[in-house]
């Protein structure tokens, strides 16, 4: 396996926090070590948010990521913001229903996703951070279908379960999702 550092980021209320605990809680329950570093504006829902994950098979001396393997970008702003950080080589998944642009750089793996459309789609806008995540686990061994289902589990609350058959629904089309420019 492999260790990874990823930033997620976007807007308040695009599931942005929430999606990192999950691939945090997701890769802990694959047995690794993890870390989670949530950051976002004063104003929250609507401001920027974004957090870092980190994932590692040995124990992690900080939670701070200067150079992500991994950005999930849900806006232009967090794109550009982030993008130059990227580590070369590493890997950039962006909402292509909302992020209109590409990393200046041509050293990336560069996934632009309709996911808000593809959620909107399976009627749940939620659900497109979750598209995201699948092909993030597509594309790494951040983690497998199974965690990222138990995390699920783990991270929502019970009034939110009857859901996770779709959310898996969603995790799948990300995954199955090839289409990278």
């Amino acid at each position: 396996m492999t260790d990874y550092s990823i930033i997620l980021a976007g807007f308040g209320g695009q599931g942005i926090l929430s999606s990192g605990r999950i691939v945090a809680t997701a890769a802990l329950l694959e047995g690794r070590e993890v870390s989670w570093f949530p950051s976002y504006g004063p104003e929250m829902r609507g401001g920027t948010a974004n957090c870092s994950v980190v994932i590692s098979d040995e124990a992690i001396g900080s939670p701070v990521v200067n150079e992500p393997d991994v950005l999930i970008a849900l806006n232009g702003p967090s794109l550009e913001k982030f993008a130059g950080q990227v580590r070369p080589g590493g890997l950039v998944i962006v909402d292509r229903s909302l992020v209109h642009q590409q990393p200046q750089r041509d050293d990336l793996r560069f996934f632009a996703i309709p996911a808000s459309e593809m959620a909107s789609n399976l009627g749940n806008m939620a659900f497109a951070t979750v598209i995201l995540l699948g092909c993030l686990s597509r594309n790494s061994d951040c983690m497998g279908r199974e965690a990222f289902e138990k995390a699920l589990y783990e991270v929502l609350p019970e009034r939110h379960h009857h859901l996770i058959p779709a959310e898996m629904s969603a995790f799948d089309q990300g995954v199955a999702f090839q289409a990278a420019t």
